[in-house]
Parts: C-alpha cells; sequence; structure tokens
C-alpha cells in the first residue's frame, strides 16, 4: 500500500507512512560544496521528531506560529513538519523580504519561534524585534557569520536538535502520540497573500485542502514516488509549496534542493527531473540565455538551430500530442532531436521532463509553443493560494496556447454577469487569519469564491483568463482597457522584462516599460554600441528604437482583435530603473504594483497623457546594503505607430 493509495489525514501522518514504507529510499537530496548529499525517508522521520521534541521542550505549543525563512534546505523543509507534528503552524516567509516587509506578519500572527537559514535572516528578525515583542527564540540553520552573535533569543538549529534527541530518549512515545492528535480539518499551514493592492492576508489553509489537491494532480498525471523534482522557488509561494513540499508528502519522491540560485540550472542537469515546475519568468530566462547564445555562436550553429526550429514549431507540438503528421516531417524531427532538441532539452535541465506545469501569469504563445516544440510536455494551469493552486489544468492532448485548460476535478467553476470567475473546490481555504470581513467577502454563504480574476469559457469548455477583473477598464471611448493583457503581450518579447499600462478613463493607452538587461545589453555589444550600466543604456536612442518595434508589433496584433484594437499604446516611457520589489514596486512573485507604481510616478503619467517629449523624475530607492536614497533622471517620451484594423495584417 503506498501514501497514494491510502489517504492519511495529515503531512505529520504521510511522513511515517513514507518511514514505514520505503523508509530506505531517498527522500530529500541538498547540493552542499558541489557535493549531492541525500536523507532517506526512515532519517527524516528522526530528524523530524528530534526537532518536533526540541520544539515542544522550547515551549511551541498546538496552534502557535512558526516562522520559516530562508532558500529551499532540508532543516526548512524539516521545520514545516516538525511545526505540524505539534499541531503548530509553519508560516513560510520570502527570503529576499526586507525586514520592515516582516514586521506586519510577525505582529498578526503573534509569532514567538523563527528557525530560519542564516546570519542575514537573523539580522533581520533582529532589526525588528523592538517591533515584535512576542518573538523570543530565533534558531538558525547556517553558523557563518554568527559566532560572536550574543543575543539571548539566538541559537544554533544543532542545540535544538540535541535538545529534542534527549527529550525523545526520555518521552519515547510523545512524538507519535502528537501526530496522532492531528485531523484533516487541522490548519497545516499559513502562507500570506502577495498584497499586490492592499495589505497582505493571511490564508489559511488545512491538511484536507492541500492533500485533496496534491491527489488530484499525482492521479491526473500519474505521479509515482520515483519522480525527482528541483526544489528551487520560494518557500513562501503557494506554487512551491505545494509542487516540492504536499504533493512530495502525499506521492512519496524524491526533492532536491540546489546550492544556491546561480547554480540551479547545472543542479537541473545533474539530477534531471522528471516532474518540473516553472512560473513563466523563468521559462522566459531560460529562452533569453538560449537566445544569446545561439546569436553567438556560428554562422552554421545558427543556420542549423533556425532551420529546425522552424520545423519544431510547425510539427514539435503536434507529434508531442500524437496528432497525425507526415513521414518526412516526423524523420526530419527526429534528426533534430539528435543535432538540436536533444542537447537544448540537456542544456535546460529537461531532458528527463515527463510533465511540466506553468503558472503565476500569463504565459507568451511563442514562449509557450518554444517548449512544447522540443518535446517538452509544458501545461499551463490556473489556481491561488486560496485554492491550493487547484481549479484547471490542461489535460494532454488537450494543451492550447492561450487557455488553462477545462476545470480539476471536484472543481465547480461559474462566470457571473460581471466576468469574474466564482469557483468551489476542495482545495478552498478556512479562512483569513483574524479577517471575518475578507473572508466573507472573498467566500459567499453558498461558499462560492470569488476570484477577483475575469475570464470566460472557450466552445471546447477551456477557461480563457483576461485580467483582474477590478482591473479592467475602459478608455473615454468606451473600449475594453486591459491592462495585464497588454502588459503580458509586451513582456512576450526578450527584449522586455516588465511593462506597466495605463489607460483607465483615458483617450489612449500608455505604458512604462523596464527593458531586459541581460538581453538589450547582449543586443546592444553585438552592434558595438558602449554603456555604462542600466540607465545609460535605456537612454541610447537605438534602444528606444528596438523597444518601439516591440510595442508597434504588439499594436499591430492588438488591430487584428476587434475588442481590443482601440487600446493600442501611443505613447512610452523607458523607466530609468528596475522595477523593484525593495522599492515597494513588486510583489515578492514580481507582481506589478500598478496603482502603487502610477502614485510613485505621477509625472510620468502626466508626461504621457499632456503631449510632452521629456519629463523629470525623483524617486527614493533602497540599495542592496539597506540604504536609501533619492534618484533623479530625464526621461523621454516616445511615441509609438498604431494600426488601424484593416492594415493589421500588412503591418504583421
Amino acid at each position: 500500500m503506498t501514501a497514494a493509495t491510502a489517504l492519511s489525514g495529515t503531512f505529520p501522518h504521510l511522513l511515517l507512512l513514507h518511514a514505514r514504507e520505503r523508509g530506505a529510499k531517498p527522500a530529500i537530496r541538498e547540493k552542499d560544496l558541489g557535493i549531492w548529499q541525500s536523507w532517506t525517508w526512515a532519517e527524516v522521520r528522526a530528524e523530524v521528531e528530534a526537532l518536533a521534541c526540541g520544539l515542544s521542550q522550547a515551549g511551541l505549543k498546538r496552534g502557535q506560529h512558526l516562522a520559516v525563512i530562508g532558500a529551499n534546505r532540508p532543516r526548512l523543509y524539516w521545520a514545516l513538519i516538525a511545526a505540524q507534528s505539534l499541531g503548530a503552524i509553519p508560516v513560510p516567509f520570502y527570503e529576499d523580504a526586507v525586514a520592515g516587509e516582516m514586521t506586519y506578519v510577525f505582529q498578526n500572527a503573534e509569532i514567538a519561534f523563527a528557525i530560519v537559514e542564516d546570519q542575514e535572516q537573523a539580522d533581520k528578525l533582529f532589526e525588528i524585534l523592538p517591533q515584535c515583542p512576542d518573538l523570543k527564540r530565533v534558531w538558525f540553520d547556517n553558523p557563518r557569520g554568527l559566532r560572536h552573535y550574543s543575543q539571548a533569543e539566538l541559537a544554533s538549529y544543532e542545540s535544538l536538535v540535541a535538545a529534542g534527541r534527549e527529550f525523545a530518549k526520555a518521552s519515547p512515545g510523545f512524538f507519535e502520540a502528537e501526530i496522532a492528535k492531528g485531523r484533516p480539518g487541522d490548519t497545516a499551514i499559513m502562507m500570506y497573500t502577495s498584497g499586490t493592492t492592499a495589505q497582505a492576508k493571511g490564508v489559511v489553509l488545512s491538511h484536507d485542502n492541500l492533500i485533496q489537491s496534491s491527489r488530484a494532480y499525482a492521479e491526473l498525471e500519474g505521479l509515482t514516488a520515483d519522480e525527482e523534482v528541483v526544489a528551487y522557488l520560494p518557500m513562501a509561494w503557494i506554487g512551491q509549496n505545494l509542487f516540492s513540499y504536499a504533493q512530495w508528502m502525499y506521492v512519496g519522491f524524491r526533492i532536491n534542493c540546489p546550492e544556491s540560485a546561480e547554480t540551479v540550472l547545472t543542479d537541473m542537469r545533474e539530477i534531471g527531473p522528471t516532474y518540473y515546475f516553472a512560473p513563466p519568468r523563468v521559462l522566459e530566462a531560460l529562452l533569453t540565455q538560449v537566445t544569446i547564445r545561439m546569436e553567438d555562436a556560428g554562422w552554421v550553429k545558427r543556420t542549423m538551430f533556425k532551420r529546425f526550429m522552424e520545423l519544431a514549431r510547425r510539427v514539435g507540438a503536434r507529434i508531442l500530442d500524437g496528432k497525425t503528421v507526415g513521414v518526412d516531417d516526423r524523420l526530419l524531427y527526429a534528426l533534430g532531436g539528435v543535432l538540436v532538441y536533444g542537447p537544448l532539452r540537456n542544456a535546460l535541465g529537461m531532458s528527463r521532463v515527463r510533465v511540466a506545469y506553468t503558472a503565476g501569469e500569463a504565459i507568451g504563445p511563442d514562449l509557450f509553443v518554444f517548449y512544447r516544440s522540443l518535446g517538452i510536455n509544458l501545461k499551463q494551469l490556473y489556481g491561488s493560494t486560496e485554492t491550493s493552486v487547484m481549479v484547471c489544468v490542461q489535460p494532454d492532448g488537450g494543451v492550447k496556447s492561450d487557455t488553462v485548460g477545462p476545470p480539476m476535478k471536484g472543481v465547480e467553476v461559474r462566470i457571473v454577469d460581471s466576468g469574474e470567475i466564482l469557483l468551489r473546490c476542495p482545495g478552498l481555504f478556512v479562512e483569513y487569519y483574524k479577517n471575518d470581513e475578507a473572508t466573507r467577502e472573498a467566500k459567499d454563504a453558498e461558499g462560492w469564491f470569488h476570484t477577483g480574476d475575469a475570464g470566460f469559457f472557450d466552445e471546447a469548455g477551456h477557461l480563457k483568463i483576461i485580467d483582474r477583473a477590478k482591473d479592467v477598464g475602459k478608455l473615454s471611448g468606451g473600449t475594453l482597457f486591459a491592462p495585464k493583457y497588454l502588459e503580458n503581450k509586451l513582456k512576450f518579447f526578450p527584449h522586455v522584462k516588465e511593462a506597466v499600462a495605463f489607460g483607465d478613463g483615458q483617450a489612449e493607452a500608455t505604458m512604462m516599460i523596464n527593458i531586459d538587461m541581460q538581453a538589450v545589453g547582449d543586443w546592444a555589444e553585438r552592434r558595438g554600441i558602449p554603456y555604462s550600466g542600466y540607465t545609460d543604456l535605456v537612454a541610447k536612442p537605438q534602444v528606444a528604437d528596438l523597444v518601439r518595434e516591440c510595442v508597434e508589433q504588439v499594436n499591430a496584433d492588438l488591430a487584428a482583435d476587434p475588442k481590443l484594437a482601440a487600446s493600442q499604446i501611443h505613447r512610452f516611457v523607458i523607466l530609468h530603473k528596475e522595477l523593484d520589489a525593495d522599492d515597494g514596486e513588486l510583489t515578492r512573485t514580481r507582481k506589478v504594483r500598478r496603482g502603487f507604481i502610477g502614485e510613485k510616478y505621477a509625472t510620468i503619467v502626466s508626461a504621457l497623457y499632456s503631449g510632452a517629449k521629456q519629463c523629470v523624475v525623483e524617486a527614493q530607492v533602497r540599495f542592496e546594503d539597506g540604504r536609501t536614497g533619492n534618484i533623479r533622471a530625464d526621461l523621454t517620451v516616445h511615441s509609438a505607430k498604431t494600426f488601424a484594423p484593416a492594415a493589421a495584417k500588412a503591418a504583421a
């Protein structure tokens, strides 16, 4: 009997099950100093027991919260299970969050205990300690730089586990007795929303929410204990938690923690994951690297790559979906697999990927088709923190570039007159922590969750997402204005990293744009254009022309859509700095905070609509060392060509 056939009540129950059934098999690996280290399920159980006993001795009680802060590390995963074993509730944080962002969560959740990865995270907690009087104990994993710290609240992970082992010896039945108290409806974890437009909310998810969602994906894809997964995304993101924790605990496969963010691609090539999850921004970054490498390659390689990729885009996805393809094309595609597609999949670390998912933002059709044309079974899904990522997913053989697939088994979806998507599903969250009003606004009396997203079903029953319902507006002439839709179309170009659209209530749509420094920098170097940094590069007239070409291509595409033809982008500004989460312009999941940006750069918005050719902007920024300062820049307002609907095809 396996975990997939015997659904247990909680994640700690599943841990005990795996330790009994596959105790000698690897459960988790970590690369440290270039060497992969492995722990079996039996060893994980022993580590979790010692940690849980140590936390109990330190005072962590059922229902209390434990902060878990850092990158993907085995000890941080064990901290999640240890807290759940005691009936306590782990609260993961984004490791790149600045200290000030953590204050609200520590206060709201009344967090008294924290396990952190290293000195950087410990320093943040000591910075906010005066504002967070409930915080009593902080344990660290990596001791580097902490040798001379003397704070009474600080102690090592090793000391916590050592105390736990001593307690476990004296109380041999304590650990399993605590696990036995757990029930499926108990809170498993609390994850805070990204706070795109308002204060972050604590989303309370039960064991049942996450296990039901994990089971749905496991059954859909036939996941087994032999899967290999690379755990590299932020632990505080629901996508990472579901695919690299909840599903790991449910199915019993192996997760692999890379050495660092910089080594993820190398580590992926070594592990060869079979099950992969990545937001579009990660897939875009990988494709940008491939594009740059091919542009720097010799003529023969560039020509071969171009010819075989043209073939792949034409027939690769059809072959992947099992559709009819001519014999000649199949033979050529097989040859391309040896010469181009296979080496490229290996370079991307995806040689063994059996199924891959992307979610979090819309993915460009060209980007989506690129991966599928290589034979990578990439599929889109739709979900949120509140739904345990359990709403829609594309089925094999029914993959479309512009939808997120039909509802999953057990999920009900309906579209109200306003276009907003409402749903009910087994993964639906319990409540927003300490926020009954927000809970009632999100979940109505009949149990329907109001997602805030706007969309519709196509003729095949696949859901298509347009934008956030509250962000969909109208131009002054009455034309539909969907800012995220415009932003995503522009971000599909490798030279554009971020875009922020404006136009609700205005006569025309306009845009603020960030270039992709790596892609545009390489483009400039190959053309002999000198530059000293980001600000200097975006001021080059050649770069303005490059971005204008991207904007005008988007306008040509929009002109072909009768509903959106009038929302073409008339003017744009290339920002003097990259939008940054530390400056409040993006969330930690890299979602644009459009309202905040509009207020912060009000002078730019005014220039975009006043007919001015230049504007001066001054704004506060946060530097890498934590200091803040003001930067001032003179920006150019650029105009872009727009197209009449009849001219769209010729322009494209």
